[in-house]
């Protein structure tokens, strides 16, 4: 039985060396590449306007619109012809034609 143990863990262990062997070059490639590609990125360059921190900078104001300001109660009515509610709700007619 131990020296089942022992077998199975020198098979994972040689599967394991060859596995970290083939990665960690690729890995560390990587690494290197991401390091050379960092050192490549561009100053940052300073702000065009006010300093957005300094609690004295000028900002517009802000104005206030009632979400609900268009509402009308639409609560059950009598019906209606259907003709008159499409004449009221019609765009105008041309008056060139």
């Amino acid at each position: 039985m131990l020296a089942q143990r022992g077998a199975m863990l020198a098979a994972v262990r040689s599967v394991v060396e060859i596995l970290l062997a083939i990665r960690f070059p690729t890995y560390a490639g990587m690494t290197a590449a991401a390091l050379a590609l960092g050192a490549c990125t561009p100053t940052t360059v300073p702000l065009a306007g006010a300093d957005p921190a300094d609690p004295g900078a000028r900002v517009a104001s802000a104005g206030y619109r009632s979400t609900i300001a268009p509402y009308r109660s639409l609560r059950p009515v009598a019906p209606s012809a259907w003709r008159e509610q499409n004449d009221r709700v019609a765009p105008a007619p041309k008056s060139g034609q």
